[in-house]
């Protein structure tokens, strides 16, 4: 696609300048991410794991989102956990790289229940390339680009589960921070704030059913509510298969229908696919979104590999 036409894709999109739009990645297989959605999860699954997800939305969309996620995660005690979660996002001619470390303090209620609480701290770098776009004023005030512009970020989350039952609640930036504004732009036309983060709000909630010996079924959900914004609300279906296969589908309200497979490659190794087929207008422009994710675990307690858990 022409350079030309990367400014009305911008329009379209979602994007980062957007003071009304959903601004934090979107992910398929947010049920595998958990971390990054919340700091409570860190430690969680008693060993340690490492994460790496990438996902291309809106294939063929010039400028359109493309994220890739790096996370870490183990028990340092009996009853805590620590993280590292990387995520970079690319929109358009932004690119948003976000680095925070995750802590949590768990509880146990009872042998099979536990109550986790999380804290994130960490940075966002903000870089926006505006020779990107075509710029049809010379003048325009988007000829001055953002270089590695800083900002802290500090969440938390609280995360509930039993050994067949999770929910969460979590807040990864309590900071609203502002991107850049007038003093960030030597233009005598440039105006207030033209991007600011908000408040996200998250919540998940899944359960297991055991349908057979070698077959189960997990329903879950993950409700985004951000102020200004559309309450966004996610509904997938999972099953686990052997213990070694998942396949599923997920519905976004009035956004996307979305597919998932998975493989137990090895005890160690869970590699994910996941596909999203556009219910919006959108869909005309693009060939869907497509999601890959990889989880390598490193087990220090045989007993982990011979019961692994769906979630």
């Amino acid at each position: 696609m022409k350079k030309s036409y990367l400014l009305l894709t911008l329009l379209i999109l979602l994007g980062s300048f957007s003071g009304k739009a959903q601004q934090d990645p979107q992910y398929t297989q947010y049920m595998y991410n958990t971390q990054v959605v919340n700091p409570a999860y860190a430690g969680n699954r008693d060993v340690l794991s490492f994460g790496l997800l990438y996902r291309t939305q809106w294939v063929g969309l010039d400028g359109a989102p493309k994220t890739a996620t790096l996370t870490a995660d183990t028990p340092i005690a009996s009853n805590m956990g620590l993280g590292l979660t990387i995520v970079r996002d690319e929109i358009g001619p932004s690119v948003e790289t976000n680095v925070t470390a995750d802590y949590s303090y768990s509880i146990n209620l009872s042998d099979a229940t536990e109550l986790s609480f999380g804290l994130k701290a960490g940075l966002d770098i903000l870089d926006v390339d505006f020779s990107k776009l075509n710029i049809a004023d010379p003048g325009d005030v988007f000829e001055s680009n953002i270089d590695n512009k800083v900002e802290p970020q500090i969440g938390a989350g609280i995360y509930f589960n039993t050994d067949r039952f999770y929910t969460g609640l979590s807040v990864p930036n309590f900071l609203t921070t502002k991107h850049f504004d007038e003093s960030d732009i030597d233009h005598p036309d440039a105006e207030a704030t033209t991007a600011a983060d908000r408040l996200h709000y998250f919540f998940i909630a899944g359960y297991v059913f055991d349908l057979s010996e070698n077959l189960k079924f997990k329903p879950a959900t993950f409700v985004k509510a951000v102020s200004g914004s559309p309450l966004q609300i996610d509904l997938s279906a999972n099953f686990l298969i052997i213990e070694k296969f998942t396949a599923g589908v997920a519905y976004r309200l009035d956004a996307a229908w979305s597919a998932m497979l998975g493989f137990q490659a090895t005890d160690q190794i869970f590699i994910g696919f996941g596909y999203d087929y556009e219910t919006t207008d959108v869909q005309m422009y693009n060939d869907g979104s497509y999601e890959l994710m990889i989880r390598f675990d490193v087990f220090n307690r045989p007993e982990r590999v011979l019961t692994p858990r769906f979630f």
